[in-house]
């Protein structure tokens, strides 16, 4: 296969994976706006919440640590 022939294959194929593409984009079941919105609302609440759950979990961690190399130091506690 010469080099021109190599070209016009690949461009065959690519052509033929768009065609493909788009078929299977026509089946996909897309959802509703306002499923979207529940979702993202739902996500987003997660992550405040759990960023506010690892927030405290990591200040009473850190406190913890402090007091326990503050109270084994050799000048402390």
């Amino acid at each position: 296969m010469n080099p021109a022939e190599k070209i016009r294959d690949w461009f065959g194929r690519a052509k033929q994976f768009y065609i493909d593409v788009r078929g299977e984009m026509k089946k996909v079941s897309w959802p509703a706006r306002q499923e979207v919105v529940g979702t993202t609302a739902v996500v987003i609440g997660a992550v405040f919440f759990f960023g506010f759950y690892l927030w405290v979990v990591d200040a009473v961690l850190g406190w913890g640590l402090e007091r326990v190399l503050t109270y084994f130091s050799p000048t402390g506690g």
